[in-house]
């Protein structure tokens, strides 16, 4: 991979206080990166984008005075040219259409971890370095495909994603702690089974785990969804 260009800076518009904060931290953990600003809301993005030179917004879609699109397709009409990272909690493809014309360069589905944010930084940096006439079709190929994210993580041996998922919505679903037992009922595996996919969840820092005590023997681990600003 190439050196990421420097100073990209980073406008994170965030209704989240919290979110906000993690956010800015990420992007300033990436070489090459500097966040700039946070914005809280749409109109506080319109007074910074004023007075601040911005290269990229980090862009959460669902704000409380106007929704993301809305907010870049106006951009766009007042002469603002940054790119867009979108961050959003919806799986709707046709806000994914609607916003490759308004300058979205890139989804981040929440919730998402630090890595997953520096993967689509680092690649957003390689294209914006790109400069200069390509010499052909194939050059054009590899400049778009550098924002293009990579396949899944590999996943630990004897863990699939479809599985994965299910366990993640149920323990996300659930509004409290849930056994492996609990968890293995409700997706359909054994108890060991989900607990191999819950642990993997506890070491990702997506899940909690705590002991269940007041039963004869050993106790039995409870596992709880982690809110993203809960995380660390």
């Amino acid at each position: 991979m190439s050196t990421p260009s420097p100073d990209i800076r980073v406008l994170v518009v965030e209704d989240d206080p919290v979110a906000a904060d993690a956010h800015v931290l990420y992007v300033d953990r990436v070489p090459g990166f500097t966040a700039v600003g946070k914005a809280h809301t749409g109109a506080e993005a319109r007074r910074l984008l004023d007075r601040v030179r911005v290269d990229l917004l980090l862009l959460d879609l669902h704000l409380p005075d106007v929704h993301g699109l809305r907010l870049a397709r106006s951009l766009r009409a007042a002469g603002h040219h940054a790119d867009v990272i979108a961050v959003t909690s919806a799986r709707d493809l046709a806000v994914v259409r609607e916003g490759v014309s308004l300058g979205v360069v890139q989804y981040v589905l929440k919730p998402f971890t630090f890595a997953t944010l520096r993967d689509r930084l680092v690649r957003y940096a390689e294209y914006h370095a790109a400069a200069g006439e390509a010499s052909g079709q194939d050059e054009v190929d590899r400049a778009l495909a550098t924002l293009r994210a990579p396949g899944p993580a590999a996943l630990p041996k004897g863990l699939s994603g479809p599985t994965l998922e299910r366990v993640t919505r149920t323990l996300r679903n659930a509004g409290g702690g849930l056994t492996a037992a609990g968890v293995g009922e409700a997706v359909g595996i054994s108890r060991i089974t989900a607990r191999r996919y819950l642990e993997h969840l506890v070491e990702a820092g997506r899940a909690a785990r705590s002991p269940q005590y007041g039963q004869v023997g050993r106790p039995e681990f409870q596992y709880q969804w982690v809110p993203e600003r809960q995380r660390h």
